[in-house]
């Protein structure tokens, strides 16, 4: 089944390039050019993506986002924009964005970054295929947000239970540093990637018993939990 994509985008050259892509590549898309249609258009039917562009009539895009993230937390949104401050990008995030895509761009990013967005969402709203995961000495029970070892039982934050199972579902495999911020925080702020620092931290500190077990810093890109048994 195609995945559905509302467009608001109010240069209508640009709209209709767009839509035409979108759709060579399998997506359904429904094109609005102002943000007031577009709120209507996402009460109407259901969607899988926004794609927005910031400055629009009738109701910008980050309007737009509040408006319809005050109903609907869970449906990704890309913006687009000309607008390349951080000051835009961080407004955006907080907000409720999860990506953001300066003009002028590429197709090809574009789609790449569209196909990564859904991957998280899809990511987020799949079922915990495991309960318990086991590595190492440790056995990380999911529901409880409880890591047994032979030592004890630590009891996790929703934050470090949230990181450690991104890192678990991609054991020994490198998990990106940007997936985890945007996959728990939807925001790849430097605030957030602090935080993110000091989770990791902790999770090492929790998994120092067992030698056999490390999280890994991959410069440049992010965290691998290496496990050798």
């Amino acid at each position: 089944m195609s995945r559905k994509i509302l467009l608001l985008e109010d240069d209508p050259n640009l709209g209709f390039v767009l839509q035409e892509q979108l759709e060579s590549g399998g997506f359904k898309v429904t094109l609005m050019t102002n943000g007031e249609d577009g709120l209507t258009a996402s009460q109407k039917g259901r969607f899988d993506l926004c794609l927005v562009d910031v400055m629009m009539p009738r109701k910008d895009g980050f309007t737009f986002a509040r408006e319809f993230r005050a109903k609907d937390s869970s449906t990704p949104i890309i913006f687009l924009t000309a607008k390349s401050l951080k000051e835009d990008r961080i407004e955006g995030f907080k907000i409720g964005g999860d990506d953001y895509v300066t003009k002028p761009f590429s197709m090809e990013e574009l789609m790449l970054r569209i196909q990564a967005v859904l991957k998280r969402s899809s990511a987020r709203e799949a079922p915990p295929r495991k309960q318990k995961i086991r590595f190492g000495d440790f056995t990380f029970d999911v529901a409880s947000q409880t890591l047994l070892s032979k030592s004890g039982k630590q009891v996790l934050t929703a934050k470090e239970a949230q990181v450690l199972s991104l890192l678990c579902a991609s054991l020994n495999d490198v998990v990106l540093r940007n997936d985890i911020l945007k996959s728990i925080w939807n925001d790849d702020s430097i605030y957030n990637s602090r935080s993110l620092d000091v989770f990791i931290s902790k999770l090492r500190k929790y998994l120092a018993d067992d030698g056999s077990v490390r999280i890994l810093s991959v410069h440049g890109k992010g965290y691998k939990l290496s496990s050798r048994r």
